[in-house]
């Protein structure tokens, strides 16, 4: 059975995405550390971390320190990180907030060239939920903050591969 599913899936439109040997003359990136232009400490360090981890994970281009040398450069700054209150007890105390991420981004090319992305893809939001214990609600909005650098790094990514494809 599973022959036949392989078989059929190329004659469908389905293929296997290769991500080795970069896209359009990329062969290596370099993601500067992002400029923090929120209110949320530290946060510049975990979506730097997360951006690096993605295209390291996806393999398509090497990741390089090299800003001069790399064929692709990855720079700006997180410019938002809004926290709100979503649902409230009867006493009007929030029980669940939202928090939104959204980052500034600048993609160039070693000729100068900028790489536009899609700028839904530099924003997202996420909910995570209050506590009595101020512990327990910091660690659930630090979870949120990686949750969302993890998706909208992956999101980066994907906007790069569109952005660059022929």
């Amino acid at each position: 059975m599973w022959l036949a599913v392989f078989l059929a899936a190329p004659g469908c439109g389905y293929h296997f995405v290769r991500y080795q040997g970069g896209v359009d003359g990329v062969h290596s990136v370099a993601i500067r550390t992002l400029r923090n232009e929120s209110y949320e400490p530290g946060v510049e360090f975990v979506v730097s971390d997360a951006l690096r981890r993605e295209f390291l994970r996806r393999g398509a281009a090497e990741l390089t320190e090299d800003s001069e040398g790399a064929d692709l450069v990855v720079s700006g700054a997180v410019d938002q990180v809004s926290v709100e209150g979503r649902s409230f007890d009867s006493v009007v105390l929030a029980t669940e907030f939202q928090l939104t991420l959204g980052l500034d981004l600048q993609v160039v090319r070693r000729d100068g060239r900028p790489v536009l992305l899609d700028p839904r893809a530099l924003r997202e939001t996420e909910r995570y939920f209050a506590s009595a214990d101020i512990e327990a609600t910091r660690k659930n909005r630090s979870e949120a903050v990686r949750r969302l650098a993890t998706l909208l790094a992956g999101r980066v990514h994907d906007a790069v591969d569109e952005a660059l494809a022929p």
